[in-house]
């Protein structure tokens, strides 16, 4: 394969190509070592060895495919999931790109791969913080995108347990969420701009005009050649200096042509401004789209403005509206489509790098080119580019002014050129300077020789310090030790009371002549008593971390699973039922079930007990 794996067992593509064909679901683009180890996983939790015979259990069993995909899909998030990266992506990158933008433009995001929500809904709080929740309503859409529906839904309801919002900072979890029966759910006024929907990102066409795409640990699932694939489509996705953010776990070492770095170590880029994969860009399709005022005379405009050569140019109307943008002007400037069919003044080419709209209006007036030369714009910190500017009225058949042309002329390399020349002119000068100071400087040699030794005496003093400062040191490390030695005490005694704790729990649990089971909230098993072992005949040890529904006992587990939901959502539920069950000696008996909550210290349902007894005829 392309990423060098080891070419896999034809069977297993069979087992993807199924996948694909019978529920629309990709998998051939995965990574192949970590795909057939889950895959694998899962037959062996069924007892199967042959890929062929898990198509027919797939065949026959429709819940077979929601748990594969769950132990394919693994959804691993949490809001603000590393600190730091979130941390400048809040302070750096998001008023960045708010800047760039009017304060009435649409601010649109992508979450892809966005799990149960978390990381949609920490876009929204990092958003509605830097903007305020007002703005953030009326501009703000954050498309969160996935291709686990069970996770979608738990994403669309946005409520999410304590434990979940641990990693948030307590004014945040304060300020975006609502507390209701011990579960806490997103603010509903800022929910409506967050849109859930399934989007498989190898097989379904990108969302676009994206200003933001957050994609966060998912593209390492995938192998190199599909991740390429991928990467092209998010460079198509995003508006023109649009931003990436990647996770720890991936890197565009590869991609650098169509992605520019902003910070590599938190993983943020920003769309090239040309690359592979970059559509296709008009100014006059631009001009259709996007045009404010009725530019008369457009067909004289285009035909003026545009028999210059390929350099940064734009051109207003007799009114001072951007008629036309170029794309090299686009590019040098950060100017886009939405720009054209703007007053001059509202645009930041106005008055920089040079304050334009004088000259404009002298042009205009005067009806003669003006050129305007060492027009200096600094790009970026020690980044300067020099331009000569010229600009020249544009003028009918009927001697009436269509507009202006402004024209930028890069001349940055003959300026550096210029500039070097001078500086070996001046390198000569002072060669003669530097012969007659030699004299000068050997006759100070042996002054500058004295100089260096009592910096050496100067140094062993800071050594003599460094080493008082190690000893001291030392002595806090020894210090430091018998604290941890006492901690370690401390924790020695609390295990010792947590065994005669677990001793007491398992004493109480083997005493009940009764069969119980303890669930988790996911319905796996977590304790398994001897009363259930005589009764269905299954060791405690085959049965705990099982899922109930997966246990092949004479139980009809299946036919409890609405009562277990139910206990599992309500702290307060308990419930009775009978069935009709075979125990492990094969006799048909009644079975008597109750089924409670298992609630937490804070009353929310923590799992569920079954305590089942077999009625007597």
């Amino acid at each position: 394969m392309s990423d060098g794996q080891p070419i896999p067992d034809q069977d297993f593509e069979e087992v993807l190509q199924y996948l694909k064909e019978s529920r629309g679901f990709d998998f051939t683009g995965y990574k192949r070592t970590s795909l057939m180890r889950r895959v694998r996983h899962r037959m062996s939790q069924i007892g199967v060895d042959d890929y062929t015979d898990y198509i027919d259990q797939l065949q026959v069993n429709a819940d077979e495919f929601s748990v594969l995909f769950n132990t394919i899909l693994i959804n691993v998030t949490a809001f603000f999931r590393d600190q730091e990266a979130w941390t400048y992506l809040r302070e750096e990158v998001i008023p960045t790109l708010l800047a760039e933008r009017g304060p009435d433009d649409p601010i649109r995001v992508w979450s892809a791969g966005c799990a149960s929500g978390e990381e949609a809904y920490s876009l929204a709080i990092a958003l509605a913080e830097a903007m305020g929740p007002e703005r953030f309503r009326q501009q703000v859409k954050i498309y969160a995108t996935d291709v686990d529906d069970e996770a979608l839904s738990h994403a669309r309801h946005a409520s999410y347990a304590e434990r979940d919002l641990q990693s948030m900072p307590p004014e945040l979890a304060t300020k975006y969420f609502e507390q209701q029966n011990g579960r806490y759910s997103f603010r509903k006024d800022l929910r409506r701009s967050v849109i859930f929907g399934r989007n498989d990102l190898v097989q379904d066409a990108p969302i676009s005009r994206i200003d933001l795409l957050v994609c966060r640990n998912t593209l390492m699932y995938f192998n190199q050649e599909t991740q390429a694939k991928i990467l092209g489509r998010f460079h198509f996705a995003l508006m023109p200096k649009g931003v990436l953010f990647l996770g720890k776990a991936e890197m565009l070492l590869s991609h650098s042509r169509i992605f520019d770095p902003i910070d590599l170590k938190r993983r943020l880029f920003r769309k090239a401004a040309s690359g592979a994969g970059t559509p296709a860009h008009f100014v006059s399709h631009a001009m259709v789209h996007d045009r404010r005022v009725d530019l008369r005379g457009i067909d004289a405009l285009r035909e003026h403005a545009f028999s210059a050569s390929p350099v940064a140019q734009i051109v207003v109307t007799a009114e001072d509206v951007v008629a036309l943008i170029n794309q090299q002007a686009e590019n040098t400037f950060g100017l886009s489509a939405k720009d054209v069919g703007r007053p001059l003044r509202d645009i930041d080419i106005s008055y920089r790098p040079v304050e334009l709209r004088g000259y404009v209006d002298q042009a205009r007036l005067e009806r003669k080119s003006l050129r305007i030369k060492d027009v200096e714009w600094l790009r970026g910190p020690g980044e300067s580019t020099w331009f000569e500017v010229h600009v020249n009225p544009l003028v009918g058949a009927d001697n009436a002014i269509l507009g202006v042309s402004v024209v930028f002329h890069d001349m940055t390399a003959a300026r550096r050129l210029l500039e070097d020349l001078e500086h070996a002119n001046r390198q000569l000068e002072s060669a003669y300077e530097e012969l007659q100071s030699t004299n000068e400087e050997l006759e100070t040699t042996n002054e500058e020789l004295q100089s260096t030794v009592e910096e050496l005496e100067t140094t062993n003093e800071e050594l003599q310090s460094t080493n008082e400062e190690l000893e001291t040191m030392n002595e806090e490390l020894q210090s430091t030790n018998d604290e941890l030695q006492t901690i370690n005490d401390a924790l020695r005694e609390r295990t010792t009371e947590l065994d005669r704790v677990n001793e007491f729990l398992e004493s109480i649990l083997t005493s009940l002549r009764a069969g119980v089971i303890v669930l988790d909230v996911q319905m796996r098993v977590l304790a398994w008593n001897r009363g259930a072992e005589e009764l269905w005949g299954m060791r405690r040890d085959e049965a705990e971390g099982e899922h109930l529904l997966n246990l092949d006992i004479g139980l009809p587990v299946a036919d409890l699973r609405p009562v277990v939901r139910s206990a599992l959502s309500d702290g307060t539920f308990m419930e009775e039922v009978k069935l009709t069950a075979v125990n492990r000696r094969g006799r048909e008996v009644l079975i008597r079930v109750v089924c409670s909550s298992l609630r937490a210290n804070g009353g929310e349902p923590d799992g569920a007990i079954l305590v089942m007894e077999q009625q007597e005829d």
